[in-house]
């Protein structure tokens, strides 16, 4: 599973402009960054909200992100890693395990079950189909099969008691 650290400044070949989705392709660059480099989670927010964020780099225009979500997913994401890394473990196929997983995928698979755990407002078909388009910005392969498979099962039982957004559609 081979990744690129830094898809497009764009967002990537699925991904538009809409502020959350800027937000969610940040947050997982951060997480993979905090992840690979060891950056603290302090400055990796400060590095995006005023230095990528709206900003052009090297030629690229950087969208602007609905910079509270990004925070909101990435700071989430550390505060409840280790109960996000059981349910992704108990998601994965048989013989898999979040360790044997690409650093950028772990990102991804992490920042999307945040948002089905605690982004209620946000539709369970939205969070994936986001998610899914993240994965696509990086891989090529079978990779955005794998966030859409993990995120489907973690979905359906986060939100069987009724929670917002079970199988409707709507914005992100």
């Amino acid at each position: 599973m081979m990744a690129s650290a830094e898809p497009p400044a764009s967002g990537g070949k699925n991904l538009g402009n809409n502020a959350r989705s800027v937000a969610r392709l940040g947050a997982v660059q951060a997480l993979y960054q905090m992840d690979v480099a060891g950056t603290q989670l302090d400055d990796i927010v400060d590095e995006f909200v005023h230095h990528r964020f709206g900003q052009e780099i090297e030629g690229e225009i950087y969208p602007q992100a609905d910079e509270a979500h990004f925070e909101d997913v990435i700071r989430g994401v550390v505060r409840e890693q280790r109960d996000i890394d059981l349910a992704i473990n108990g998601a994965l196929a048989k013989n898999w395990s979040l360790t044997r997983i690409d650093s950028t995928l772990r990102a991804i698979l992490r920042a999307g079950t945040y948002e089905l755990r605690r982004c209620k407002d946000v539709p369970v078909k939205v969070v994936i189909n986001e998610y899914v388009d993240v994965a696509h910005a990086f891989f090529e392969g079978d990779e955005p099969g794998v966030v859409n498979a993990v995120l489907d099962r973690l979905g359906a039982n986060q939100r069987k008691t009724g929670g917002a957004g079970n199988a409707a559609a709507g914005s992100s």
